[in-house]
């Protein structure tokens, strides 16, 4: 790739982003956080799957 080239996409690319509203941020963050929490659910319910056959022995 042409790193000329390469600088003007990522110039043109900052140019056309905005900041988002505080509305549209409170969303991601609230997707993210939801997200965060399914994964940390997730590893726990294995976790505990685990440690009760585990004790069972």
């Amino acid at each position: 790739m042409n790193p000329k080239q390469t600088l003007r996409n990522m110039a043109n690319t900052m140019k056309m982003a905005k900041k988002p509203d505080r509305d549209e941020y409170q969303q991601h963050l609230r997707l993210v956080l939801l997200g965060i929490m399914g994964v940390g659910a997730i590893g726990f319910i294995i976790q505990f799957v685990f440690s009760v056959i585990t004790f069972g022995r």
